[in-house]
């Protein structure tokens, strides 16, 4: 996270916190994961919660 974060570039604490929830955000709904079949985060646990 420290590699995508532009936390150099933040001149107050709540703009360190927008590029962290925009990072984690990112994150947790675009980004796919080869060991989670290809999916997100979010669609691998509601992929999990809908099968249980």
């Amino acid at each position: 996270m420290k590699d995508h974060v532009a936390s150099r570039n933040c001149s107050t604490l709540e703009e360190l916190k927008l590029q962290v929830d925009r990072y984690l955000h990112n994150y947790n709904h675009h980004r796919y994961q080869w060991e989670r079949k290809k999916m997100t985060p979010v669609q691998y646990r509601n992929h999990l919660l809908s099968i249980a």
